[in-house]
């Protein structure tokens, strides 16, 4: 089921339900750990947008600055093997500590062991200047949603397999 819309929910289920369930489907280990990276980016970045897409390869909620995909400043990445923290635009941010790991052309992020990770001063720089370089900022006051944009039929495993 995509769209390039707004999902909704076949069920009627809204879209904190939706999103516990995709969370759901991770291992107790990585889904605890997307709850609370999720909980302190919602405080971090209030005024965001959340736009969440449970893919083919990730589970994915990016933090906008409006509804559009290509306003993303940061966002939450999960897959069975664990959880990172992705800067849409990382290839332009400034990395004096060599945290980012990635080498496409736009995308950078760090991988996340707990939600403590935020808290270091050398990733809240990261954060703060993946949001002092986006092209559209961050509204000053209000609440950001949470919008469901899609939701793939086939997807790989959310958790490690037991070999």
């Amino acid at each position: 089921m995509k769209t390039s819309k707004r999902v909704v929910s076949k069920t009627g289920a809204t879209g904190e339900q939706q999103l516990r369930g995709f969370i759901g489907k991770f291992d107790s280990k990585n889904a605890t750990l997307i709850r609370s990276v999720r909980k302190v980016l919602r405080k971090r970045l209030p005024t965001a947008q959340e736009l969440v897409y449970d893919n083919y390869n990730f589970f994915v909620i990016g933090y906008c600055s409006t509804e559009r995909p290509s306003d993303c400043i940061l966002s939450i990445a999960a897959g069975a093997n664990g959880v990172g923290l992705s800067f849409y635009y990382g290839a332009t941010l400034p990395d004096p500590h060599k945290l980012l790991q990635g080498s496409g052309s736009q995308n950078r992020f760090i991988r996340i062991e707990s939600a403590a990770t935020l808290a270091r001063p050398e990733v809240e720089e990261l954060i703060a200047a993946a949001v002092a370089q986006a092209k559209t900022p961050l509204p000053g006051s209000g609440r950001g949603k949470l919008i469901i944009r899609s939701i793939s039929k086939k997807q790989r495993p959310r958790r490690k397999s037991s070999d």
